[in-house]
């Protein structure tokens, strides 16, 4: 039997006991009240036993719960710590194809340079050579022109035409 309907049974039989006049004593069955008591004898064990099983479980469960939580924790602790070194090694990757596109702006910005130099020298170094082959192509021309027995007059730089050359200033083509 339950406790609690123990406990209401001894407190039914206090309740139907014959109060002593002018005292606070009340006479109950005495029989009654023993065997209330030892039946609350034999179920208090019982229900202790109940109460340590569940206190017990009670107990387990919250200690699986525990690492559970633990457990938990120490995962999203763990994911939090790769994530953070993931953007870190993200932002240092971005940081590094900065200073490689940079730097290979700068080397094309200088070889851009070195290349506009090197055509402009080669452009001069052919303007130079087109002079030579243009003063030789009149003095072969004045020689063809003259007459078979005249001395033919080496070519004379200053009578000789002026040839625009853009970018710069009339050139002289005497080389």
């Amino acid at each position: 039997m339950d406790i609690l309907q123990l406990v209401d049974r001894l407190e039914d039989l206090i309740d139907e006991g014959r109060h002593v006049p002018f005292s606070k004593f009340t006479m109950i069955d005495e029989e009654r009240a023993l065997a209330i008591l030892d039946q609350m004898r034999i179920s208090i064990p019982e229900e202790i036993v109940k109460a340590t099983t569940i206190l017990q479980e009670r107990n387990r469960i919250m200690e699986r719960a525990n690492e559970e939580a633990a457990r938990v924790l120490q995962e999203s602790r763990k994911k939090s710590d790769e994530l953070l070194e993931q953007d870190t090694s993200v932002q240092a990757a971005q940081g590094r194809a900065r200073e490689v596109i940079d730097r290979a702006k700068r080397d094309a910005e200088q070889i851009m340079t070195e290349a506009d130099r090197y055509v402009a020298d080669t452009l001069r170094d052919l303007e130079k050579r087109l002079q030579r082959i243009v003063g030789e192509v009149r003095n072969g021309i004045a020689e063809v022109e003259t007459p078979g027995d005249q001395i033919v007059a080496q070519y004379d730089p200053t009578k000789a035409p002026k040839v625009l050359v853009p970018q710069e200033q009339d050139v002289d083509i005497t080389a």
